[in-house]
């Protein structure tokens, strides 16, 4: 069946190039600041090279993609033969991402829904998944966007960060907190909360971050079908070892997604990140 509905994220929703390909699912990237150098994150820049100058504390900020790049998209798809797009964005409170989209909607050929979804990473990416079967079976705009929102009410995403400087640094999250988060060496446990980062809680060691990550994973999965993800960056093992532990405690574990984010999350995190993301179907 052709599909009358395209469907367009951004580079924070981390799906696998192979599903987006499967899916029929664009995805716009955000750019990375390196220096004195503007890179396209998912194309031009590395995560083992934003990890790395991030340890040697270079300079590194991120910016959203401009209204034109949206729409040079937007006319793309259109060309296709589609008779809509739905444009599902990471949260309007951490990007620019999604008033650039709008911009963009308004001159686009055909009609374009653009979603502020009030998440981000693979959170993002179970929306555009949630809107993409909707495509793919015949739906319309209209019902690919309620099946993204709904999507998006449900989940949860968690992270823990070995510091939340760099977070600071990108005012994604108060100096207040900031200094919560350093105080007595105590690690933060953050969650996304209307859009916004919040400190959810403290804990004292990474292992014990996992712990609770994993409690916090069981207890919103429960025993429904959900899709988990779980990212990292530059801490493979910690998320081998998270993944692990649900599989084992989530008996309505459909799909597992494990993968280290890209740049622009991993410049505002900083290395050593975890990250949890619950989703139920």
């Amino acid at each position: 069946m052709s599909r009358h509905v395209a469907i367009v994220t951004d580079s924070t929703a981390y799906l696998p190039r192979r599903t987006m390909e499967r899916h029929g699912i664009t995805a716009v990237p955000l750019t990375v600041v390196l220096g004195d150098q503007a890179l396209e994150e998912g194309n031009e820049i590395s995560t083992r090279s934003l990890a790395q100058a991030l340890q040697k504390r270079r300079s590194v900020t991120t910016s959203r993609p401009s209204p034109r790049l949206f729409a040079e998209t937007y006319r793309r798809i259109a060309e296709s033969g589609v008779t809509g797009i739905v444009s599902l964005h990471l949260s309007a409170e951490l990007s620019g991402t999604y008033d650039a989209a709008v911009v963009a909607a308004r001159e686009a050929p055909v009609p374009v829904r653009v979603v502020d979804t009030g998440m981000v990473a693979m959170a993002l990416g179970f929306c555009a998944l949630a809107a993409a079967e909707i495509s793919e079976a015949g739906g319309t705009v209209d019902e690919a966007v309620t099946a993204a929102e709904k999507r998006a009410a449900g989940t949860s995403a968690y992270f823990y960060v070995d510091t939340l400087d760099y977070l600071r640094r990108g005012g994604r999250i108060g100096a207040a907190q900031a200094l919560l988060g350093s105080a007595l060496a105590v690690k933060p446990l953050l969650q996304l909360n209307g859009g916004r980062i919040d400190l959810l809680e403290k804990v004292r060691t990474a292992s014990k971050a996992i712990a609770r990550l994993e409690e916090l994973g069981a207890d919103r999965a429960g025993s429904a079908p959900v899709d988990i993800a779980v990212h990292h960056l530059a801490a493979p093992d910690r998320a081998s070892a998270l993944a692990d532990r649900l599989r084992s405690r989530v008996p309505g574990l459909a799909d597992l997604h494990v993968s280290e984010v890209g740049a622009v999350i991993g410049a505002h995190t900083g290395p050593g990140l975890l990250g949890l993301v619950v989703s139920p179907r």
